[in-house]
């Protein structure tokens, strides 16, 4: 039979007078059809670079948040729209099921060789409620493909945040945003997160760690060791906590209590992850192994939606003796996606934004400490490289959370926003009480431009501490 010969249909062109439709921002914001958190109205967007943003009044924010802590490695950085530009040249969708794609493989094999020994596959979400959802499959399903199916509850820890999915909800202590759902989910037992910096007692802070990590055993018992699955953390917290890190011994003896029992250990480090503590992945502060690991936010720095789990390939393999992994998403792997990730997973290795963010981190931590000295407010300031939060107090002695209805955090990040800087605020303890704001610009931030953090900080600062009547 001959081949049929087929013509590709004709795409119509613009007509000459075709131009996109523009507010008229002169005009104020017009009615908009989308919905978020709440009502509260942002200017509109017109451009990024770097570690600026500028809206359509030609206004210029430093982007001091990174958003949501994920812009690691600045906006608009030629060399990853370039390879988004050559891919979409090729493609920017293959089903996983019908092709594999280079992106994808290539990205793999990068995120293998930069992740702990033995953590050597790689499976592709669009996000880090997926990444986590994710982890908690595949330890389910390792559990029953090697004869431990009694084996489900997940321990995490409280406060603590790992995405806004029923499953992943559940496994979060953040009561503002489970209570609502609580009904609809099969809540998860929760322990305390390392708070050690409120505890007035004799202890060192060794030994507080060591406290806290020992709950973990203690819960386990609680649950039956036979029942629980695994266990999973921030190894820095993240929004919930407020960049909250554990004293040393806290880390090793996790992973130990997670041994002793047959608990997976599982590293949540969907914002700590891609370099924004100071390594690739934050629990390489600690030469600590998980048996599996989420990431995303920075790991494609906001020019795709992309995330990932990790995992070792014998537990791979023993789901794959069983059936297969009986989970998936449409866009897992998508090709455009995974060549921004590539690209920026790439960059920050050439550039070592790890290292960068460890350096210019530490400048600006010390800096952020010394805004304590002119504000009583200011509490507490911690994290690790471009990981950092200053806490909100009422009493410094004390730590005592400022009254939650003066909504402080909230009132200062949106001082900050009036002066061009962006910063981002959550509850610290539980999302009821207790206010901090995170401080984490991207990794390329030069130490030339802390000041454009400081300066509209500190002013801003100064009028929150004027209207709590603490300056």
């Amino acid at each position: 039979m001959d081949p049929v010969s087929i013509t590709p249909t004709a795409v119509p062109e613009a007509p000459a007078d075709y131009a996109p439709a523009v507010p008229d921002m002169d005009a104020g914001p017009a009615p908009s059809h989308l919905f978020y958190q709440s009502r509260q109205r942002r200017p509109l967007l017109d451009r990024a670079q770097g570690v600026h943003i500028w809206d359509t009044t030609g206004k210029r924010y430093l982007d001091g948040s990174s958003g949501a802590m994920v812009s690691n490695i600045g906006h608009s950085d030629p060399v990853v729209l370039a390879a988004m530009r050559a891919q979409m040249d090729k493609s920017t969708f293959g089903y996983r099921l019908h092709f594999e794609n280079a992106p994808a493989e290539e990205l793999a094999r990068l995120v293998a060789k930069l992740s702990p020994p033995g953590l050597d596959r790689v499976f592709f979400v669009s996000g880090g409620s997926e990444a986590v959802e994710s982890c908690l499959k595949l330890a389910r399903q390792y559990a029953v493909a090697t004869g431990e199916a009694g084996r489900f509850k997940v321990i995490s820890r409280y406060p603590s945040y790992h995405g806004a999915t029923l499953g992943a909800l559940a496994l979060t202590g953040y009561t503002t945003m489970t209570a609502p759902f609580a009904p609809m989910m099969h809540e998860m037992p929760k322990i305390p997160a390392p708070t050690c910096y409120l505890d007035r007692d004799t202890l060192s802070m060794d030994e507080r760690g060591r406290r806290y990590a020992d709950m973990l055993e203690a819960e386990i018992l609680r649950q039956g060791p036979e029942t629980v699955l695994a266990f999973i953390m921030e190894p820095i917290g993240g929004a919930s906590t407020g960049a909250l890190v554990a004293p040393d011994s806290y880390y090793p003896r996790i992973r130990e209590i997670c041994d002793a029992y047959g608990v997976l250990l599982i590293h949540d480090e969907v914002m700590t992850g891609a370099g924004r503590t100071g390594r690739f992945l934050a629990g390489e502060h600690w030469d600590l192994v998980p048996d599996l690991i989420a990431l995303s936010k920075g790991f494609a720095a906001g020019y795709a939606p992309l995330g990932a789990m990790v995992a070792p390939g014998q537990m791979v393999e023993a789901v794959m003796e069983h059936g297969g992994f009986i989970h998936g998403y449409t866009y897992a792997g998508n090709p455009l996606a995974c060549a921004a990730g590539l690209a920026v997973l790439s960059e920050t290795v050439r550039r070592d934004l790890p290292g960068h963010a460890a350096k210019v981190g530490a400048v600006l931590k010390d800096r952020l400490a010394g805004l304590m000295d002119r504000f009583p407010i200011i509490g507490d300031v911690r994290g690790k490289g471009l990981l950092l939060a200053m806490e909100l107090v009422a009493d410094r002695n004390t730590l005592a959370p400022l009254p939650p209805e003066r909504m402080a955090a909230a009132r200062l990040v949106d001082l900050a926003y009036d002066r061009g800087l962006i910063i981002y605020w959550r509850r610290t303890r539980g999302g009821y009480v207790g206010d901090h704001v995170m401080v984490c610009p991207p990794l390329i931030l030069g130490e030339d431009q802390i000041d454009e953090i400081l300066d509209p900080l500190e002013d801003a600062l100064t009028v929150l501490s004027r209207e709590l009547g603490m300056a």
